[in-house]
């Protein structure tokens, strides 16, 4: 099976312990994402920005968050895993053109909410324009399809969490949600 590589963000929910911005950084870079971006502005999350390779999305993301998990302070819980919805803002910076441009060159789809965009209904999108061909390819889509492609497993995995499907703390399959 061939693997591809994926970008995505993983945000913890740490305990409330003291935690050393530092030894949070470590702990990512030991678990093998040295290229990490790490972000521990607020004392209670670390926010991880990375590229990881696996499989399909699924499988990079969760094994990524898994390695990263187990270097971590105990209790610390997975919150959330993104690219889910996004602004537009978001996306014009990974193609690397205006928001106002990103409107201009392409039909986007309905906002979900306050604005924000489903990123699986982006990347349809921006793969019927790279198909289609024209002026609008000029969006630089191949900057950010590591960041496309996995979007609609975060999504997925998103639902999961929230349905109490996916446990936060060792990020292993519930037989049956916990409500």
């Amino acid at each position: 099976m061939t693997r591809e590589v994926f970008e995505f963000e993983l945000v913890f929910e740490l305990p409330s312990t003291e935690n050393d911005a530092y030894s949070l950084s470590d702990a990512v870079f030991a678990a093998g994402y040295e290229d990490a971006v790490i972000g521990t502005g607020n004392p209670k999350l670390l926010g991880v920005e990375l590229e990881a390779e696996g499989t399909d999305a699924t499988d990079a993301i969760l094994s990524a968050a898994k390695n990263i998990l187990r270097n971590l302070p105990a209790g610390t819980r997975l919150r959330e895993f993104r690219p889910d919805l996004v602004s537009l803002a978001d996306v014009a910076k990974k193609l690397n053109v205006k928001r106002q441009a990103l409107q201009k060159r392409a039909e986007m789809p309905l906002p979900s909410l306050g604005g924000l965009y489903r990123i699986d209904e982006l990347a349809d999108t921006f793969g019927k324009i790279a198909r289609d061909g024209g002026r609008k390819t000029r969006l630089n889509l191949s900057q950010a399809m590591k960041w496309l492609a996995a979007g609609k497993a975060a999504r997925q995995l998103n639902a999961r969490l929230t349905m109490q499907e996916l446990d936060p703390l060792s990020l292993e399959l519930r037989s049956k949600p916990n409500f």
